[in-house]
This record gives C-alpha cells, sequence and structure tokens, in this order.
C-alpha cells in the first residue's frame, strides 16, 4: 500500500470525544486521546466528521444513565443516512451499567470502565476485526498507569491536570466511587514526576492533582506532602493546586506544606457534606464537624491567607430541619469562598440507595436558602479584593479576543487588557470591580511590573 494511500486512511480515523462529569474524567479523556492517536484517530469538534463517537461518562449525580441514552439518540440522528460512526460508551457509567447498556442500546459498540480505558486500541482492532460487541470492566489500575507511563500526555495548556491516585476505599453510603472507580491505588512517585515533568515542558505552568481521595495518596510511605514539595522544584512550574480531598485524610504534614510550599496555592478544596454530626453518621462520612473545624482553624493559623471551598449534599435521608440548620451555622463560620452543593440523588447500589427521600418541595427550599448564602460569600470575597492587586495566571485570551483570561490564587476568574505575551504568565493585576464569579481589572503597569 503507498504512503498516499495510509496517509489517507489515517486522515479519515477521526473520533469525537463528549466528557461528562469531574476533572478526573477531562484528564482520562485527554488520555483516551493520547493512546488512540497511536492507531492513526485524529479529534474532530464537529459529531458529523467523526467515524468514532466516543462518551465519556459520570455516574456520581442523578439521570446520568438516561444522559447516555439521550446523547447515543442524538448521533443516530446525525447519522440516520450517512456510515454508522464506532460508538464507545466509557467511564463510571460504562462500568456500573455495561451489561444493561448492551442489551438495551444496540447502537453501543464498545463499553470500556474508567480502568480498562488503556485497552481502548486493542479494543477497537479486535472489534473491527471480530465485528463483536465487546465489554471491558476490570479493575486494573495498575496496569493501566503502567501503559499511560509509556505514552506521553500531549496536553498543551497553561493550566493541566494529573491524576496520582484512583479509587475510593471510604464507601460513604451516598457515593458510587468505590464500586466504579475500584479501591485505593497510588501512582508511583516517578511516573508521576515524568509525567509532571512533560507538562512543564509542553508549557503547563500549574498542574492540579487529582484523586476521588488525592489526599490519601501514599506510595510506599511517601505521601501527598511529599509529592507537592517533590514537584515544585521543577522548573518552570509557577503553582500546584490538588482535589479532591476527604478531611479524614487531611493530616498535619499536609497541613504543614502550606507553611513551607512556594506554590501550593491558597484554596482548599475540602468536601464536608453537611454541618450536622448526625447527618455525617448516616452518610458514613467517618470525620465530625469538630474535626473539620479543628481542620480549619490549624490551616488558617498556619497560613492566614488560605480559603476553603467544599461540596454539600442537601436533604439527605433523616436531614432535619435543625439539622438543615447546623449546615448553615458551619457555612457561617467557616465562610467557604465556593461550593459545590446538590440535592441528594440516590445511587444505585449504594446504601443510601433505598432510603426514603425528602419531599422536593421541601428539599428545593433549603436548597435554595444554603445556595443563597453561599452566593453571597463568594460576592463578598470577590468583593473584599477590589483596589487590591492580585497575582494572576494568564491562560488565554476570550472568545471574543477582547480580553485576557487568566485565575487568582483563589481559582477565581480575572479579566484585564494586555498583550498576547503575558499568557503563560504571572501577572499583577489590579482589580477594579467584581461579581460572584469574576474579577475585572487592568495590568499594573507592564512595562514596570516584573512577570513571573
Amino acid at each position: 500500500m503507498s504512503p498516499q494511500i495510509l496517509d489517507k486512511l489515517r486522515n479519515s480515523k477521526k473520533i469525537f470525544i463528549k466528557t461528562f462529569g469531574c476533572q478526573m474524567n477531562e484528564y482520562d479523556s485527554n488520555r483516551i486521546y493520547d493512546s488512540v492517536k497511536k492507531i492513526g484517530f485524529k479529534k474532530t469538534e464537529n459529531y458529523e466528521d467523526a467515524n468514532c463517537y466516543l462518551l465519556n461518562t459520570c455516574h456520581i449525580r442523578d439521570k446520568a444513565k438516561e444522559k447516555v441514552y439521550h446523547e447515543i439518540g442524538r448521533v443516530k440522528k446525525i447519522f440516520r443516512s450517512k456510515k454508522k460512526p464506532l460508538v464507545i460508551v466509557a467511564g463510571c457509567v460504562a462500568q456500573a451499567e455495561h451489561e444493561e447498556m448492551l442489551k438495551r442500546e444496540p447502537y453501543i459498540d464498545l463499553v470500556l470502565g474508567p480502568q480498562a480505558y488503556h485497552k481502548i486500541n486493542e479494543t477497537i482492532i479486535n472489534y473491527q476485526k471480530k465485528n463483536k460487541k465487546i465489554e471491558e470492566t476490570e479493575f486494573d489500575a495498575i496496569t493501566k498507569f503502567e501503559y499511560l507511563s509509556k505514552i506521553k500526555n500531549q496536553t498543551k495548556k497553561i493550566s493541566s491536570f494529573l491524576t496520582i491516585q484512583e479509587g475510593c476505599d471510604k464507601f460513604c453510603h451516598f457515593c458510587v466511587v468505590p464500586y466504579t472507580r475500584g479501591p485505593e491505588y497510588s501512582r508511583p512517585f516517578k511516573q508521576i514526576l515524568d509525567e509532571a515533568k512533560y507538562l512543564i515542558k509542553n508549557g503547563s505552568k500549574e498542574i492540579t492533582l487529582l484523586g476521588q481521595n488525592v489526599n490519601a495518596y501514599d506510595f510506599e510511605g511517601f505521601r501527598l506532602s511529599n509529592l507537592i514539595l517533590e514537584i515544585e522544584k521543577i522548573p518552570g512550574l509557577k503553582r500546584i493546586r490538588y482535589m479532591t480531598s476527604h478531611p479524614k485524610d487531611m493530616t498535619d504534614d499536609l497541613i504543614e506544606v502550606y507553611k513551607n510550599s512556594k506554590k501550593l496555592m491558597p484554596l482548599v478544596h475540602l468536601p464536608v457534606q453537611s454541618g450536622s454530626d448526625k447527618v455525617l453518621e448516616l452518610m458514613n462520612r467517618k470525620h465530625t464537624i469538630k474535626t473539620y473545624l479543628e481542620i480549619f482553624y490549624k490551616l488558617k493559623k498556619i497560613n492566614s491567607k488560605v480559603q476553603f471551598s467544599s461540596d454539600f449534599i442537601i436533604a439527605y435521608p433523616g436531614e432535619t430541619e435543625n439539622d438543615f440548620r447546623e449546615t448553615l451555622e458551619l457555612i457561617k463560620e467557616v465562610k467557604f469562598i465556593n461550593s459545590f452543593s446538590f440535592i441528594f440523588s440516590p445511587r444505585p447500589g449504594t446504601v443510601a440507595s433505598s432510603l426514603p427521600t425528602i419531599d422536593k418541595e421541601n428539599s428545593l427550599k433549603r436548597l435554595e436558602i444554603l445556595q443563597e448564602m453561599l452566593f453571597n460569600n463568594q460576592t463578598r470575597m470577590n468583593k473584599s479584593l477590589e483596589n487590591t492587586i492580585q497575582n494572576v495566571l494568564v491562560e488565554n485570551r476570550t472568545d471574543d479576543k477582547t480580553k485576557l483570561f487568566g485565575r487568582s490564587e483563589y481559582m477565581t476568574s480575572v479579566l484585564f487588557n494586555g498583550n498576547d505575551d503575558l499568557i503563560g504568565k504571572i501577572v499583577k493585576v489590579k482589580i477594579f470591580s467584581s461579581n460572584r464569579n469574576t474579577l475585572f481589572g487592568e495590568a499594573v503597569d507592564q512595562s514596570k511590573q516584573k512577570v513571573a
């Protein structure tokens, strides 16, 4: 076969990837693409151009499964009069619902769990040979990361994700992660360090370390605190973040890093879920409000700049009005500057899935009250930054090309005027106005300021 024909065949293999859910899914989707490039696929942002469609799914919230079928229905309509694309469902919904999915929707060809996506190339090749539906849903994190360590992470972003830990052993009664991601597994330190170096070489200035319980990271006694202090030594790296954490694993050595690290950002995302000890026990969270507040005050004492964000589940089965008030009291005390809040959503297979739920009207009312309080906290925090100078990592230009876009140390979006040569640099920006989600400002005299 001639080189020209081979090039044509390679160019005809186009994959459309749609990602739902958390940052770990975004990381997984990027690594999936790094893998399928090896067998000739190129990414497209247009449904109609694709001959392979991959949906990377999340199972945390309600109706996740139905979203999959809705998306498949959309693809079926687009390709009604065209050759059917190869349809792959990956991620946590694939893990949890793989048998039902293949039975219910014949349009799906391949199903890959989150610990098996490193097998995607051989799975696609086997499907093309046998034309037989395939599912890969085994828990094999070790093999997955060994494979991925041999494929360069081609992400070219100022701010990049890097998975260091997967799975969960906590078994909170509302959560499907232990069933879809498997037990806790910490990647070898060298793998992480090599990938971090490559990301930075590729232009990344900020790395966010990811894990279902990222602060449970422990590889041969080498913990998250050690990892942060090692990674920050890499030349060219400006900032480090991590998520998502569990209060039970917020140890003193990690807290101490907030005093010693020069690059760890002062925003701690530490999900509490409820302000009621009774509800926390019902959830099997394995921490109390007392221990949570002890962490909060330790961190504030070590570094007064530290601010908190969190997750809240509202109307968990058994939550009373008094329990809800206790959650509001916690929000008042900690003053979370950003949070994710949701009404309880029963997930199949979890302990809480069979519990009686709180009526919808009451649930929505509580959610509205809580979110208003959290939004007010955000607004007040941003208002307090007006007329101050903030260090902003500039990521890109806005879609309309009129402003530079960056993020503050607290992950808040910042818009300001400036030249493209500031992209990828930490710039001092004077904030002149704000709203709940965004700071607006102007770069401090660019001819005089020293950019990092």
